[in-house]
């Protein structure tokens, strides 16, 4: 896919959870649900949860040391900086607090929000600045504390959500690793994933009123995201697959955003990928949106796992709604 002649090599990862997890068995004593309820639908048993203490730049900055170590480079290298979020600390952005906190005082810092999606749209959008010569080491973080906007009443959404952050270095490379990628969104369906906004009216003067207000906790129609995602997160791995020159039979992992154990299990039937290749951590972290596919990754990386010159076919989807995916190779 690469027109310009620059390449795009993924040389490290980090990631970082908070050290309080919160298991079904005590999950069921603040909602009524139990283990075996929630792991048969799901398939997760447990999520790490920030404490009131615990901010998302420090996890962040954790996921990030961990990458620029690994990819054996300095803060002072990195020019680029995209936190991919949807629970920023400050709503004006977090990015550049965790570039000071990193010392990466030469790098461009900003947030992008896609939600679940948010490290594939993230891994694409830092993929352009390199190919085009802009850039040559950009640090892509994927991380969110969701447990801020749960409403721990409703067993449909509690259950799912953890906290985490997850980190990657992209650097130029002369060999461009970042195969093939397909982006996708449908606001018509909306609604079905929220964390919304909701006014108030506030007069200020006679004949002027505005709206104050907060958003509101996490909704979701979990059927509707189950069918979309079942539907739409193959197409989009395989038109990413066929930008690649790629089959199937050709992937060494499927790295897919971790919702739902259903979800990647159904994924990988309908693209006829065996279960041995499906990257799954889910079952100890549950649900954490933007970080999810960049944790499952380090620590698949890290246990040995994902090797030097594999093939990643990852997915992400989730609120807007929004989808994409991507075909990479690990390593330089």
């Amino acid at each position: 896919m690469n027109q310009l002649g620059l390449g795009v090599a993924i040389t490290g990862s980090g990631s970082a959870t908070p050290a309080a997890s919160l298991d079904n068995h005590r999950l069921s004593q603040i909602v009524e649900t139990s283990d075996e309820w929630i792991s048969a639908r799901t398939g997760i048993r447990s999520r790490h949860l920030a404490d009131a203490e615990q901010s998302l730049s420090d996890l962040a900055t954790v996921a990030s040391q961990q990458a620029i170590a690994m990819a054996g480079i300095s803060p002072a290298e990195i020019d680029l900086i995209i936190l991919a979020t949807s629970s920023a600390d400050d709503l004006f952005g977090t990015a550049g607090k965790i570039q000071a906190q990193l010392g990466a005082l030469q790098a461009v810092a900003f947030d992008m929000t896609a939600a679940c999606s948010g490290f594939i749209f993230g891994l694409v959008t830092a993929s352009q600045f390199i190919r085009t010569g802009v850039y040559k080491n950009v640090l892509l973080i994927g991380a969110d504390i969701l447990s801020r906007w749960v409403d721990w009443s409703d067993r449909r959404t509690c259950i799912l959500f953890g906290d985490g952050a997850g980190a990657v270095i992209l650097q130029a490379d002369e060999r461009d690793r970042l195969l093939g990628f397909e982006l996708r969104s449908d606001g018509t369906q909306n609604s079905s994933l929220q964390l919304a906004y909701e006014p108030q009216p506030q007069a200020l003067l006679e004949g002027t009123t505005i709206a104050k207000g907060t958003y509101q906790p996490i909704t979701m129609n979990g059927q509707d995201i189950y069918r979309f995602a079942v539907r739409k997160v193959p197409e989009v791995i395989e038109k990413a697959l066929h930008r690649a020159n790629l089959g199937v039979e050709q992937i060494d992992w499927l790295l897919l955003h971790q919702a739902n154990q259903r979800i990647l299990d159904a994924v990988a039937e309908r693209l006829k990928i065996p279960p041995q290749k499906i990257i799954s951590n889910l079952e100890k972290y549950g649900n954490t949106s933007a970080a999810s596919i960049p944790l499952a990754l380090d620590e698949a990386v890290r246990e040995g796992k994902v090797k030097a010159g594999d093939i990643i076919a990852s997915a992400g989807f989730g609120a807007g709604l929004s989808w994409g995916a991507t075909i990479f190779e690990w390593g330089r």
